[in-house]
């Protein structure tokens, strides 16, 4: 519904929102009620008589994490009479300990967290032994063989540009989308055990981080060749790919603006809502003027000794 032309234009804000996703059946609000996005509007329907509606930069799936899903929301300005600072506290007040909203500050009015969204990182985490990391159980896939890091590190850049992924993508959703995506970063991190697979593109078909970590497990483990890597790419088939690696080792880690990830960009002012003024930054303050030459002092006469009488 579009508002009265003579009424002040909302408030727009933006939250950066972090979550385990073990417990709930991914972002989207569900019939069940365990949808994450749920959650988080219902706290702000305990704050905000309006019960405002939570626009996101991304989804994921069942069981997946977040540590910097972005969300935009707008208030009527009568309706907001706090720092946003407060808001925080508020909303995380409101949610239940696996969810926590790590930011919350005033965007600008055209700011959107999907469609301004330039790309996303995800990290998915291994735990490489025999004997699964019992602190790691709902965070990391186990893998018990010993992997061949230096084959999937052979493998992992072959995915880095612009490929049709149809190949690593749940086949149900895609026979007729365009399934090109461009990967900027395809690695992986080895501390110890733990393994981090990071992955950095402009866009992400459904479970295509799962099917790319999925295949590099197997080409570590041997059941696929680095060199086929491209060739599996190229027949867009999914049966050909390595398998779906589970939910839970993935984190969906930030969302990029521009050349910003989505914690800062946006931003009007991170501190008070309620003034709309943008925060003055130390180069943009206005110069100071020159200070006075100092007048040179007057000398002052030699002391004249004192004579005994």
């Amino acid at each position: 519904m579009t508002p009265p032309a003579d009424s002040p234009a909302p408030l727009r804000f933006k939250l950066v929102i972090a979550y385990d996703g073990t417990n709930y059946e991914g972002w989207q609000v569900q019939k069940t009620g365990t949808g994450v996005q749920q959650l988080v509007e219902e706290a702000l329907a305990k704050i905000f008589p309006s019960a405002p509606r939570l626009h996101s930069s991304s989804r994921t799936d069942t069981g997946v994490h977040a540590l910097g899903m972005v969300a935009h929301l707008d208030l009527q300005p009568g309706e907001f009479r706090m720092p946003v600072r407060k808001l925080l506290l508020a909303l995380n007040h409101y949610l239940p300990p696996d969810i926590r909203v790590q930011r919350a500050t005033r965007a600008h009015p055209a700011f959107h967290a999907r469609f301004d969204a330039t790309g996303k990182e995800y990290r998915y985490l291994v735990w490489n032994h025999a004997a699964m990391n019992p602190l790691l159980r709902t965070q990391a896939w186990h893998v018990a063989r010993p992997l061949d890091l230096r084959a999937v590190r052979e493998a992992a850049p072959l995915f880095v540009g612009e490929h049709d992924f149809k190949s690593f993508a749940s086949p149900s959703c895609y026979e007729r989308a365009i399934t090109v995506r461009r990967l900027t970063r395809c690695d992986v991190r080895k501390h110890g055990p733990l393994l981090t697979f990071i992955i950095e593109g402009n866009g992400f078909l459904y479970k295509m981080c799962r099917g790319i970590v999925g295949t590099l497990v197997q080409v570590g483990l041997g059941k696929i060749n680095a060199a086929d890597i491209r060739e599996i790419l190229a027949q867009r088939d999914r049966r050909v790919a390595g398998m779906t690696a589970p939910a839970q080792g993935l984190v969906l880690w930030r969302v990029f603006y521009g050349k910003s990830a989505g914690a800062g960009a946006g931003d009007v002012d991170a501190t008070e809502a309620t003034e709309g003024t943008k925060k003055t930054t130390r180069n943009e303050r206005a110069p100071r003027e020159p200070r006075k030459p100092r007048t040179p002092r007057t000398p002052r006469a030699p002391r004249v000794p004192r004579t005994k009488a």
